[in-house]
């Protein structure tokens, strides 16, 4: 209001009204500025939503191609944001506290963390407990993560999980169809697995509801350290050597079905100084997947080592398109 019209108003006990030329420019003055937005308000219904964000196409629908609604295209600003759930997938001789350090810090970062069941019974069975776990305990898109045989398991699970837009191998193997756990142990000399006497480097304990000659397998205490984590406190090393979960010795036998990583972007951590699965045998798997690498100095537990720069390569799965 102008001071003109304040001080008429002030200056009367009747309220003010504009006279009838006053009401006319005022009106035209509101038709041409809604005028003037309509042709804005158009062009924004009409963006595609490729324009309106730069989210993979994952998080717009399962099929990658933009969400839609019955009157058009769906502004995918607000999926863009929303950050993939992150599913952890231990591998044998562990358990999900060898992600924690990781967890805590992808929480932090404001992602979704579960961590699957890895029964380490069998790699097809493995795979089908993860998928199930994933197709009904997730909504939206998913960055399965593996660690050492865990990343077999991702490998096989990811193919029957539609929801999962990239996968990250931590210190871990990612066969190809018809490999085995432990013909990739021994493709590349270095591994402390690779040898002709397997009683020299695992405790076989017989389960009755296995098969006969196929035990659980525990890694010699005495080797664990050396093996998993030679520069982590000795006391730790001696706890996680205590809690091992088997693996069963089949398990490591078992071919593998086609992989995922054949049409999933996958992103690799390698640890130089890992003693289970060489980084040089680690390199080759990924580079014949055309994944991202990543190489720090660390053994094969490299999420209780090094879990700052774990979890910046997960996060860098999950911002994969």
């Amino acid at each position: 209001m102008s001071s003109s019209f304040r001080s008429s108003a002030s200056s009367s006990s009747a309220p003010f009204r504009p006279r009838p030329a006053a009401r006319r420019l005022r009106a035209a003055a509101i038709l041409t500025a809604v005028a003037a937005l309509v042709p804005a308000t158009a062009a924004f219904a009409t963006t595609p939503s490729s324009a309106l964000s730069s989210a993979p196409s994952s998080a717009a629908g399962s099929s990658g191609s933009p969400a839609t609604s019955p009157t058009g295209p769906v502004d995918t600003l607000a999926s863009a944001k929303v950050k993939p759930t992150i599913v952890l997938v231990h591998g044998a001789w562990a358990d999900a506290s060898s992600f924690a350090p990781v967890t805590a810090r992808l929480q932090h970062d404001g992602y979704t963390v579960l961590n699957a069941p890895n029964p380490l019974r069998g790699l097809a069975a493995d795979a089908a407990s993860v998928s199930a776990f994933v197709n009904q305990a997730t909504t939206g898109p998913v960055v399965l993560v593996g660690h050492s045989y865990g990343g077999a398991v991702i490998t096989n699970a990811a193919t029957s999980t539609p929801r999962v837009k990239a996968l990250a191998y931590i210190d871990a193997y990612a066969p190809d169809a018809g490999e085995s756990i432990a013909q990739l142990s021994a493709a590349k000399p270095g591994s402390v697995f690779a040898v002709a006497d397997p009683s020299t480097v695992f405790d076989a304990v017989q389960d009755p509801n296995l098969p006969q000659g196929d035990p659980d397998l525990y890694v010699k205490r005495d080797l664990f350290a050396h093996a998993f984590a030679a520069h982590l406190p000795a006391t730790r090393t001696r706890q996680l050597a205590a809690s091992q979960s088997p693996v069963a010795g089949g398990a490591l036998q078992e071919p593998s079905g086609q992989p995922a990583w054949k049409h999933l972007p996958s992103v690799f951590f390698i640890g130089s100084n890992d003693q289970v699965i060489p980084a040089a045998e680690q390199k080759a798997m990924a580079e014949r997947a055309h994944a991202s690498i990543v190489t720090a100095k660390a053994d094969h537990l490299s999420m209780l080592e090094k879990p700052a720069e774990v979890t910046a390569t997960i996060e860098r799965a999950a911002a994969a398109r």
